[in-house]
């Protein structure tokens, strides 16, 4: 029996018999004696519904039986079938969309489909090409469109699979261990195509296609598009940002680019700056340090980074010090340390380090020159430097 979502592509609710029920890895599931929710195949996702009060998930072909996977274990006896009718005249749109595009591609360009995809936002084809011309994008996107505007009708049949040969029809090949009749799909002295899934049943109904660009991929070319209500979604998303935009540079569409490119140049000149002033800083810090006393270096900065304290770690050792450190930081990003040797300093840091991480509630790394590592607290930050100044004690006994 051809089920109700082939017979009647455009009908919303059904009763049904639930035939069967049972479990798989993928959930429970439902076998009902019709349905008008589409399987999962050809590129096509699967509808959404309910059986009842029970939510649809999603549909399969398993073998000879389709499966509704269902929120939770159905029984059997009559139930009413409801199909998610916006999922599925969005799915029917995308589709038939696709269909125009490939046949166009094909018949003009000679660029043949080898793959579709409908996504969630966009929906994509694979072509055999390495690359297409931004010309080309835009004549196909205007005779997708006067092929709209001409509200071709979209029709299904059965055919033979003998009626293949003829090579008017245009096919991706048959499922594995497909027998019988073929159904075939045709857009009015457009396109004739194998195809299972559902359309509408004019191009208008298509209202209208957004070629959004392409990526090459495995020496072909991917075409990612739009269609129908997704147009309209997409160009209130559009709208949305740039009215965002509009508010925060203070500026027209028309000039929010070169806003953002004059800001944006000031700010990688600011960021120049910065580390030029960040690395003046560093350098005399590590001077101010080095002049200090005591039996080991020991500071703390507020509002300060990882890679402050690194480089203040790398300019003491420019310098060439003859002591051992224990420099911490802490800004909005958290809490940080590094312990660093002296030249010719003879202490273990990484049996240190890793001491001192755990006595800071942190984790670190490094080498038998430097440790570093982000610290959970630094309340025991004294009994670090405690343990330190132990170290050195140590060592030097």
């Amino acid at each position: 029996m051809i089920p109700a979502f082939e017979r009647e592509p455009y009908l919303r609710e059904l009763e049904v018999e639930v035939t069967g029920v049972a479990e798989d890895d993928a959930g429970p599931y439902a076998v009902l004696s019709d349905t008008v929710l589409y399987p999962e195949g050809g590129g096509q996702p699967a509808d959404h519904g309910y059986l009842g009060a029970l939510r649809v998930i999603a549909v399969q072909r398993v073998d000879s039986e389709i499966r509704h996977y269902l929120e939770n274990a159905a029984v059997t006896g009559s139930a009413t079938l409801t199909l998610d009718w916006k999922r599925r005249f969005d799915h029917m749109q995308q589709h038939t969309a696709q269909h125009l595009i490939t046949a166009i591609a094909a018949d003009v360009f000679g660029w043949e489909t080898t793959s579709f995809h409908l996504g969630v936002r966009s929906s994509d084809i694979e072509l055999a090409i390495g690359s297409i011309a931004d010309t080309d994008l835009v004549s196909l996107e205007e005779r997708a469109a006067t092929v709209i505007h001409e509200a071709r009708a979209v029709t299904s049949r059965r055919a033979a699979p003998e009626e293949l040969a003829s090579g008017a029809i245009r096919s991706r090949g048959l499922p594995e261990g497909h027998e019988g009749d073929v159904r075939l799909v045709e857009i009015a002295g457009i396109d004739c195509n194998t195809c299972g899934g559902t359309h509408v049943e004019t191009t208008a109904e298509i209202g209208a296609i957004k070629l959004l660009g392409t990526e090459s991929m495995r020496g072909g070319t991917r075409l990612r598009w739009v269609a129908g209500t997704r147009v309209r979604a997409l160009l209130a998303a559009h709208e949305t940002r740039a009215a965002s935009l509009r508010e925060i540079f203070e500026t027209s569409d028309e000039e929010v680019l070169q806003v953002v490119d004059s800001k944006l140049a000031r700010l990688k000149q600011a960021e120049r700056q910065i580390k030029r002033l960040r690395a003046e800083l560093a350098e005399e810090t590590a001077r101010r340090l080095e002049s200090s006393e005591g039996a080991i270096v020991e500071a703390h900065f507020d509002g300060a980074d990882a890679r402050f304290l690194q480089s203040i770690a790398r300019q003491m050792t420019a310098l060439r010090t003859s002591r051992a450190g224990l420099l911490t930081a802490t800004s909005d990003s958290g809490s940080f340390f590094v312990l660093y040797r002296g030249t010719g300093f003879e202490l273990d840091l990484e049996t240190i380090g890793a001491r001192l991480a755990t006595l800071l509630d942190g984790r670190g790394g490094g080498s038998a020159e430097l440790f570093q590592g982000k610290a959970g607290s630094l309340e025991r930050r004294p009994e670090a430097v405690s343990l330190l100044k132990e170290a050195i004690g140590h060592r030097s006994r």
